[in-house]
This record gives structure tokens, C-alpha cells and sequence, in this order.
């Protein structure tokens, strides 16, 4: 009589379990290791992996003072970049001899023997002076430009929505 016959005619039917090796019989465990195998239930499992959230957001507002704050740091770095590589190009310009070339050609082409000096007008110190006026112009317009930009940005953000971002994570 099979176990769904029995079941329905009200029987109970005891199920055989297979024989348990002496090993186990006598109480004694195997460690996960020794287990082999799948579906160990000492076994480690590895962590289930978790769904990645997303969150979608909009950018409606840009302070303006934090705009203002890091464009000046910016802009403030790019000028020292800015006088560093002017001056180091000068030193390279004056080690290969460009300068005395150019007042050669110059002699020759105009026809005075050593009324020009370039060195005296592109000297150090001009170099110096001029890349740092820049510099500082840069600073300065640099700086209103992106408050400039902060508050345009504003504006149009809250008339259309600002801009749409998607974060995950990971």
C-alpha cells in the first residue's frame, strides 16, 4: 500500500528512514569540513547579495556662498599654477639661449648692431609681475563669474525643476 493510498484510506504510514552510519548513531558529530558535500547545515554560507538602492534626486538649489567660496579656492590654485609655469618657462626660454637667438635675428634684420635687447623687456621680474596681474584678474573674474552662474542657475531651476540625479548604492 503506497503512502497516498493509506493516507486517504485514514491508515498512518510510517516513513523508513535509511540506516545512520555507527559514527553518528553513537553521538558523535562531524565537523562542516568533514560533512562534504551540499546543504551542510554547518557550512558557511556567503551573504545574500543586497539589492542596490537608487534614490533619484533633484538638484532645485546651489548656495551661492559655497559657489563663491570654492571658485575663489579654484581659481586661487590656478593662479599659483599659473605664475609657477610662466617662471619655470622663462628659466627653460633663457637656459636654451632662445632670448640671445632672438636678439641676434633681430640685429640682423634690422640692421642695428645691439640696440635690442628682449631680455630687458621679457625679463624675470616683468614675467613675474605680468603672469601674477593675470593671475589675480583671473581670481576676481573667475569668482563673479560662477556666482554669476550659481544664481542664473537659480532661477532657472526653479522655473523648470532643477537638474534630475540618481544615486546608488553600491
Amino acid at each position: 500500500m503506497s503512502a497516498s493510498s493509506a493516507s486517504k484510506a485514514g491508515q498512518t504510514v510510517k516513513a523508513s528512514s535509511p540506516k545512520k552510519p555507527a559514527a553518528q548513531q553513537s553521538g558523535s558529530r562531524k565537523t562542516p569540513a568533514q560533512q562534504g558535500g551540499k546543504g551542510g547545515k554547518g557550512l558557511v554560507r556567503p551573504a545574500p547579495r543586497a539589492k542596490v538602492r537608487r534614490a533619484r534626486l533633484v538638484v532645485s538649489k546651489v548656495d551661492t556662498w559655497s559657489v563663491l567660496k570654492l571658485a575663489f579656492l579654484l581659481s586661487v590654485a590656478l593662479g599659483i599654477i599659473t605664475v609657477v609655469a610662466s617662471l619655470v618657462l622663462w628659466i627653460v626660454l633663457n637656459l636654451t639661449g632662445l632670448f640671445d637667438g632672438i636678439n641676434e635675428m633681430l640685429s640682423m634684420l634690422g640692421g642695428n648692431a645691439g640696440g635690442t635687447d628682449i631680455k630687458r623687456f621679457l625679463s624675470l621680474g616683468n614675467v613675474a609681475l605680468f603672469a601674477t596681474v593675470i593671475s589675480v584678474a583671473n581670481v576676481i573674474l573667475l569668482s563673479v563669474l560662477s556666482v554669476l552662474a550659481a544664481l542664473l542657475y537659480n532661477i532657472a531651476a526653479s522655473l523648470i525643476g532643477g537638474i534630475g540625479v540618481t544615486l546608488t548604492d553600491d
